[in-house]
C-alpha cells in the first residue's frame, strides 16, 4: 500500500526556519504533481505550494519568497523549506500527490498523516 509520510514538524519562533520532508513508501515508480497543503485550527485545509503539469511550482501568495518546495525524485522524497516563519502559519502541514505508480497499480488523490508547526514564541 502506498503512503505518504510528513516529518519535521515542530515548535518554532516567530522568524525561524522549518524542513519539512515527505516520503513515499513503498515500490514507487513514479509520483506526480505533488503539493504542500496546510490546515489551520478551526480552518478548512488550504494549499500552500504545488507541482503543475508543466513542472513548474506555484505558491500561495501568502508564502512567496519565504516558503521552497523541492523534490528528489531518485528517492520519492518531497521537502518544503520554511523560512522566516510568522505565527500565522501554524498548521498541520499535509503532503499531496495527485498520483502514484507503485507496484503496477495507480492510486490518486494521495495524502500523508500531516505534520504540526507552530509558530510562537
Amino acid at each position: 500500500q502506498v503512503q505518504l509520510v510528513e516529518s519535521g514538524g515542530g515548535l518554532v519562533q516567530p522568524g525561524g526556519s522549518l524542513r519539512l520532508s515527505c516520503a513515499a513508501s513503498g515500490n514507487i515508480f513514479s509520483m506526480n504533481v505533488v503539493g504542500w497543503y496546510r490546515q489551520a485550527p478551526g480552518k478548512e485545509r488550504t494549499l500552500v505550494a504545488r507541482e503543475t503539469i508543466s513542472g513548474i511550482t506555484v505558491y500561495v501568495d501568502p508564502v512567496k519568497g519565504r516558503f521552497t518546495m523541492s523534490r528528489v525524485s531518485a528517492n520519492n522524497t518531497v521537502f518544503l523549506q520554511m523560512n522566516n516563519l510568522k505565527p500565522e502559519d501554524t498548521a498541520v502541514y499535509y503532503c499531496h500527490a495527485d498520483s502514484i505508480v507503485a507496484g503496477g497499480r495507480m492510486s490518486f488523490d494521495v495524502w500523508g498523516q500531516g505534520t504540526l508547526v507552530t509558530v510562537s514564541s
